[in-house]
């Protein structure tokens, strides 16, 4: 009796699995035949998977810092480099890591920007086991990540317009606290265990798949300080990352707080994104070998979308 109990339980897991299986592949292609349509923190999910193989040569990560801050259309007008930008809101470390494997799946990127943000996001012990957990099978059954698809092949309503990952903000709520935001100290901000885990996971991915890291510290006078510059910057030099800090460089970049910000310096608005990008743009043709594209047929469809996109701006 006990083996048939045992060979019951086997078979209905056996089954269980396959249909997960079977599940998963399905809703993930149509997530990627729809993936002007899916929204919220699947979009960048559903938006790399839809890219050409291995047409993407910078992939970026990291929270809204990163998608509010980076514009692959104003990298592509300016220098030619394909990009594409993994942001989620809040997105965890572990989100971070299981984001840049599903992305390197299908391409193969010669860097790999990671906005540093998440670096101090710490949801506690509880909360980094369950994030490991939820990440590791949302990874590999993919039906869990899009079980509410099925409202999207319902509603048909699209969300609004994705620009390679980049999120057009317009809006302007000046920030009245930049002036000594980045006040010089010798103090580091502790990271939290989990990210100097899944950072060295990012890191042996990246080395595995041949992408350079590099790190980016965006303008955000509510998220950096100097003490998190100090320990970004030793973390660096630890593991012999790139890090770029450019809450040291609103000077430089023109960072204007006043008409620059886009919620009271917590994200850059667009005006702010294009100047970020402007220089950003200029420093990875300078410092990394970043072919330009624009001459190459496979990318037509980059000067398609660079037209949809300056005529978006034109309306803001």
């Amino acid at each position: 009796m006990r083996k048939k109990r045992f060979g019951r339980c086997v078979l209905f897991f056996v089954i269980l699995f396959v249909l997960l299986g079977a599940g998963s592949s399905w809703v993930s292609s149509r997530a990627e035949s729809i993936s002007d349509f899916v929204g919220g923190r699947n979009r960048p999910y559903a938006g790399i998977s839809a890219e050409p193989g291995h047409t993407i040569d910078m992939v970026v990560l990291g929270d809204s810092e990163s998608y509010t801050s980076v514009s692959p259309l104003e990298i592509w007008k300016e220098k030619g480099i394909p990009s594409y930008v993994c942001g989620q809101p809040g997105q965890k470390v572990q989100e971070t890591y299981y984001m840049l494997r599903h992305a390197l799946e299908n391409q193969s990127p010669k860097l790999v920007v990671l906005e540093t943000n998440l670096m101090f996001r710490n949801p506690g012990i509880f909360g980094n086991i369950q994030a490991g957990i939820v990440e590791t099978l949302r990874y590999h059954m993919p039906v869990f990540r899009y079980h509410n698809l099925w409202k999207l092949l319902l509603d048909g309503k699209k969300p609004n317009d994705d620009f390679k990952g980049f999120t057009v903000r317009s809006g302007v709520k000046a920030c009245d606290t930049a002036d000594d935001y980045m006040k010089e100290t010798d103090k580091a901000q502790e990271m939290p265990k989990a990210v100097e885990i899944y950072m060295e996971k990012i890191q042996k991915l990246c080395k595995k798949k041949g992408a350079r890291l590099v790190l980016l510290s965006v303008p955000s006078p509510k998220n950096y300080n100097y003490k998190k510059h100090n320990a970004l910057e030793a973390y660096a030099e630890a593991h012999r990352l790139d890090y770029i800090d450019l809450n040291l460089m609103t000077d430089e970049l023109g960072i204007d707080w006043e008409k620059d910000s886009y919620d009271k310096g917590d994200h850059l608005n667009l005006r702010g994104a294009q100047k970020v990008t402007a220089w950003l743009s200029g420093y990875l043709a300078e410092h990394y070998d970043m072919a330009d594209r624009r001459s190459e047929p496979a990318y037509r469809e980059w000067d398609e979308l660079l037209e949809k996109y300056e005529k978006r701006l034109e309306t803001k």
